[in-house]
């Protein structure tokens, strides 16, 4: 049978392999702690699942506008207002069926065949996949701590090219949780404005952030944000409501609704009949109970237990860090957003040949503890990465740590 060429140039998405390889380990017996797949470790808070029940009971299970619930597009609104002091007009919002629907939106919005889109390296898979698969070229951009592991003014514009149409960052970001300053947003904003053409600002972590320090949450932390210099969204300053610049956020993570598949857009009011017209075509509308799910989401008694998660996020944060330096990790940069720690390999295991494909299964094989290899996320000195999630709790980190450590010392003897 005959397929189509592009899906050769898509790869298998190696955290869902490994993921597949523990639940098979699983079974057969073995202990494993889950520190590969991006998912938080807590069920929906229970006012998510109270209305989705609710949701189900009172018949809402048909279509609802492709655009979203007025309702949901309001509450998002709302949510700007209340937690970052933007106004926002409800006729922006664009519910979607999830971040990946969304940018597949948006992708057949703004790119032609050929065209260029200007990433990070490292980065999130799908964010280079989904515009290849409308014809796009997607131009991966080596990043490294000097830049915080994000795409910054100054290499974007010494690398946009006659075919290049815009640029697309994430902030929090996948897989190395590192945060754009509102400086370098800014300036980002004002190269594409300057260059005809657009940006995109992944914020699916936008809730997830943490001290720059290995330290507690302050007491006073306001949702989305624990420092100046740090912003909740891009849009406290891209207030123009034709501004190039789209704004891509999801229920998943901060929300803890990965399986609900809800994301929104907040995108330039010309947008949004020509992304009405393809929602339509490509899902026919959200999942209504999944809407339904989101507005208790975006409610007082579930933002109260978001928050509290953030807080358990950011203790897990400070003792994973702290316990792979300890083993000869190298993370030069404490992540501020989101829940992983991107981390190298100790210099022992990279001079004898170990990679982190060899290393991570290895891991997940021999002692029991399921990561990522950096492969997963570019190609940017990436088979010398290792992406670890901190979705399991402080005591199973612990006993992570303790397995990360043996594996060490057996890679290394046997070098």
């Amino acid at each position: 049978m005959r397929f189509a060429g592009r899906t050769n140039a898509i790869r298998a998405f190696q955290v869902m392999e490994l993921m597949e390889q523990a639940r098979r380990l699983e079974a057969r017996g073995m202990d494993v702690v889950h520190m590969e797949v991006g998912e938080p470790d807590f069920i929906s808070a229970d006012p998510i699942l109270d209305a989705g029940r609710a949701a189900i009971a009172a018949g809402h299970t048909g279509y609802t506008s492709a655009l979203g619930l007025p309702a949901l597009r309001q509450a998002v609104a709302d949510y700007y207002r209340d937690y970052h002091a933007v106004t926002v007009d409800p006729q922006r919002v664009v519910i979607t069926a999830g971040a990946s629907g969304a940018l597949m939106l948006l992708s057949a919005l703004l790119l032609e065949a050929g065209d260029e889109l200007l990433l990070a390296d490292p980065g999130y898979p799908c964010n280079r996949y989904i515009p290849l698969f409308a014809g796009a070229v997607p131009r991966l951009l080596p990043v490294g701590p000097d830049t915080a592991y994000q795409l910054d003014a100054g290499l974007a514009a010494a690398n946009w090219s006659a075919r290049t149409r815009g640029m697309l960052v994430a902030t929090p970001a996948n897989p190395t949780g590192s945060v754009l300053a509102r400086s370098e947003l800014a300036a980002l904003a004002e190269l594409a404005a300057a260059k005809q053409g657009w940006l995109l600002v992944d914020e699916i972590y936008q809730g997830l952030v943490y001290p720059a320090a290995l330290e507690a949450l302050p007491a006073d932390a306001k949702h989305g944000a624990v420092a100046a210099d740090r912003v909740g969204t891009v849009l406290q300053w891209v207030t123009d409501p034709d501004a190039p610049v789209f704004v891509l956020n999801s229920f998943s993570k901060y929300f803890g609704m990965t399986g609900w598949r809800i994301g929104w857009m907040v995108v330039p009011e010309s947008a949004v009949t020509p992304l009405e017209r393809l929602a339509q075509n490509f899902y026919i509308a959200p999942s209504s109970i999944g809407q339904h799910g989101a507005l208790a989401a975006l409610g007082e008694p579930a933002m109260a237990v978001h928050e509290q998660r953030r807080r358990a996020f950011c203790d897990r944060r400070n003792r994973l860090v702290a316990g792979l330096r300890k083993l000869g990790f190298g993370i030069p940069l404490v992540p501020e957003g989101a829940f992983y720690v991107y981390a190298e390999l100790p210099d022992a295991l990279s001079h004898g040949g170990i990679d982190s494909a060899a290393f991570c299964h290895r891991l997940l094989e021999g002692h029991g503890v399921a990561a990522t290899p950096g492969t997963d996320f570019g190609e940017h000195r990436a088979d010398a990465h290792v992406r670890f999630a901190y979705t399991a709790d402080v005591s199973r980190i612990e006993l992570a740590l303790e397995r990360i450590e043996a594996a060490v010392a057996a890679f290394t003897d046997a070098l």
